[in-house]
């Protein structure tokens, strides 16, 4: 494997970032603050506890795993699609370098930058409510692997998109709903029997239960199931990528 090239390209999207610093850091540290301002002064004071757990602490989980989703498709999507746009990724697909330390480089730079975002977030809500993590391995095991999972599906986003509109499709009309209607802001026992049936088919519902587990020892479903549907979508995101490297779907053209 050509560490060397891997490197390069990973240093590049790394740099992006620190170009456009007040996006990446600063945007995703106001929106945290807003959040606990409207949701945990306004619902905060109406609702004491949710398991146990004050309604301050127990909506971090669902603010750094909303950001977390959000930002991982954003920079895997961004940094595949625009060498597409400027043309650049014909000389990426001709060069020395092989599919997978393609794949592992622009996937590894979205995975840290977003999963830095997501200590970044965690640090700011610890400003606003006492935190307590009783499982930080576990803490740091999911927020590691959502990171990646979900840079590889946006690198599949961009790689997908034709458009820089095609870009903010699914993360704005499909993730950040399911994100909202997942367990984010309040637990799906509090929900209706059908309605906690539905909410069960929402992928996003397990990513947040098990993050929340690592954090409180508590969750609505679970950790095996938690881990076991994070690895399912995974796993089947590397095999989309695998076959979009085989048969040149979108990169050729």
């Amino acid at each position: 494997m050509n560490r060397h090239a891997i490197w390069a390209i990973y240093r590049v999207e790394m740099a992006r970032t620190l170009r456009t610093l007040l996006q990446s850091v600063v945007s995703p540290v106001i929106s945290t603050s807003l959040y606990f301002v409207v949701f945990g002064a306004a619902i905060g004071s109406r609702i004491d506890q949710i398991d146990g757990v004050s309604y301050g602490a127990f909506i971090v989980p669902g603010l750094i795993m909303l950001s977390l989703l959000t930002q991982s498709i954003s920079n895997a999507s961004f940094g595949i699609y625009f060498p597409k746009f400027v043309g650049t990724i014909y000389e990426l697909l001709s060069a020395p370098v092989s599919y997978l330390e393609i794949v592992i480089a622009y996937v590894g730079a979205a995975a840290t930058k977003s999963a830095a975002i997501g200590l970044i977030i965690l640090a700011t809500s610890a400003l606003f409510v006492p935190l307590h993590i009783e499982h930080p391995f576990w803490m740091l095991a999911f927020l590691i692997l959502t990171a990646v999972t979900f840079s590889l599906f946006g690198f599949i986003i961009g790689i997908w998109a034709g458009t820089f509109e095609q870009l903010q499709l699914v993360p704005l009309l499909i993730v950040t709903p399911l994100t909202f209607l997942g367990g984010s802001f309040y637990s799906i026992d509090m929900l209706p029997g059908i309605w906690r049936t539905i909410t069960l088919f929402n992928p996003v519902v397990y990513l947040v239960s098990g993050f929340r587990w690592a954090f409180f020892g508590r969750a609505d479903v679970s950790l095996g199931l938690s881990l076991g549907m994070t690895l399912v979508f995974l796993f089947a995101c590397m095999g989309i990528v695998a076959w979009i490297f085989r048969t040149g779907y979108r990169l050729r053209t």
